[in-house]
């Protein structure tokens, strides 16, 4: 019963446990108007940076320019040989070529600078070339800047289910990226944007809102760093440039993930060299921010590594143990693991609390194909492990360029946006 409880907490993390908890005493509490005055639409200005997106970028132009006119839509071509500035162009928003593969984080700071965004009283939405806005996402999102103290509102992103067919790896891939997106955003980031707490890890740099004047303190494009969001998000605790709002289905946009495992595994990869290389790079505090970080990456160094040592054990002692129930007596080291591992209780404790996560998940997120491909999970949740183990020592090697990689996309369909329930579109706690 111990090992299967241990073995609970380790996949679920005690993170998860804390900030699902401060989550939940912040849903308890009464909410109500904030009171100050929300800036306008007309405030907004949308930042692209693209480079090679034109199988995407029509739709998330598209999406935009039904919240926005097109001439508070600008777009960054990064070195683009495809029709990436010729549908722009089309599409009549505000267009800067620039030659050269700098990378995402050097076309959005030169952007910003070109087109003079970076001051008070404009709001700067930084959306990826492959994700779409909700129509609601400006009427839910832009109340949170009611309060002068918020520097940023980070988005909330759902998966796109875009020309993944009947293909079962994609679909499991695209099915385990959204039990991650509803994972993290709701038993980790409702708990971090708590008024008290302003421990936010991450503004997502897929659709999130930032308030002009703080881009303006922020070093988007730091050297040595593989992705820009999590540095900028250090930033603002860094720096004191105010609080990060995050709400449940506000500001709610799809993002186009990979459904290859050899997409998804570079994903994964570099999300993890980005945040790894943004530790280095940042001093930590005595704050409630950095004590969250470093229980957060301690917990990612041990789970990572009991996931990637005790998988190869667990299969030995689980096939020494149906011997025995054969009575096959299996001997030698195969016996000794399997009397060292208690793989029932391992395999209960594991499968639980993935199963419990992926009910989660399919109820918030209202797919329920997430539960036919939940006994699937545990083995993208291996090459998480493996991917993330690789990533860290990584960022000990070697600073990253910064350069796009060629992105791997698929062709945006227009399908319906996914209803999201909003838990309030105003939340002051």
């Amino acid at each position: 019963m111990l090992s299967t409880v241990i073995t609970v907490a380790l996949v679920l993390g005690v993170s998860t446990l804390a900030w699902s908890l401060v989550g939940l005493l912040r849903w308890s509490r009464p909410r109500g108007a904030l009171a100050g005055d929300a800036p306008g639409a007309d405030a907004v200005r949308i930042v692209i940076a693209a480079r090679n997106e034109e199988l995407v970028l029509g739709a998330t132009l598209d999406a935009a320019l039904a919240l926005v006119p097109a001439e508070q839509i600008h777009v960054i071509s990064d070195g683009s040989s495809d029709a990436t500035a010729a549908i722009a162009n089309a599409a009549g928003v505000r267009l800067l070529e620039r030659p050269v593969n700098g990378g995402k984080a050097v076309a959005l700071a030169h952007g910003i600078r070109h087109f003079e965004l970076d001051r008070p009283g404009l709001i700067v939405l930084l959306l990826d070339a492959d994700t779409r806005l909700a129509e609601d996402y400006l009427r839910t999102g832009l109340p949170l800047f009611a309060d002068d103290g918020v520097a940023a509102v980070a988005g909330y992103a759902s998966s796109a289910r875009d020309g993944a067919g009947g293909a079962l790896l994609g679909r499991l891939l695209l099915g385990y990226r959204q039990r991650t997106y509803s994972a993290m955003q709701l038993l980790h980031k409702y708990g971090q944007a708590a008024r008290h707490a302003n421990a936010v890890s991450i503004v997502p740099g897929f659709a999130s809102m930032y308030r002009g004047d703080v881009v303006a303190q922020i070093d988007i494009d730091a050297p040595g760093l593989s992705i820009e969001d999590f540095n900028m998000t250090f930033e603002v605790h860094a720096k004191r440039l105010g609080r990060i709002a995050f709400v449940p289905g506000a500001a709610h946009a799809v993002t186009q993930d990979p459904d290859t495992l050899r997409g998804y595994a570079k994903q994964v990869f570099r999300w993890g060299l980005g945040y790894w290389q943004t530790l280095r790079r940042h001093r930590p505090s005595f704050t409630l921010f950095w004590a969250a970080i470093g229980l957060a990456s301690f917990e990612l160094i041990v789970t990572n590594l009991l996931i990637v040592v005790l998988t190869p054990l667990t299969v030995v002692a689980g096939a020494a143990t149906g011997l025995a129930a054969l009575g096959v007596d299996p001997g030698g080291w195969t016996s000794a693991i399997a009397g060292l591992l208690p793989f029932g209780a391992l395999l209960l404790g594991v499968l639980a609390a993935d199963l419990a996560l992926s009910v989660f998940a399919a109820i918030v997120s209202r797919r329920g194909e997430l539960l036919l491909l939940a006994p699937f999970f545990p083995v993208v949740r291996l090459v998480d492990a493996a991917m993330g183990l690789r990533a860290m020592v990584a960022a000990l090697r070697r600073p990253s360029d910064g350069a796009w990689r060629s992105p791997e996309r698929r062709a945006a369909a227009q399908a319906p946006m996914p209803r999201i329930a909003v838990l309030a579109s105003a939340d002051p706690s």
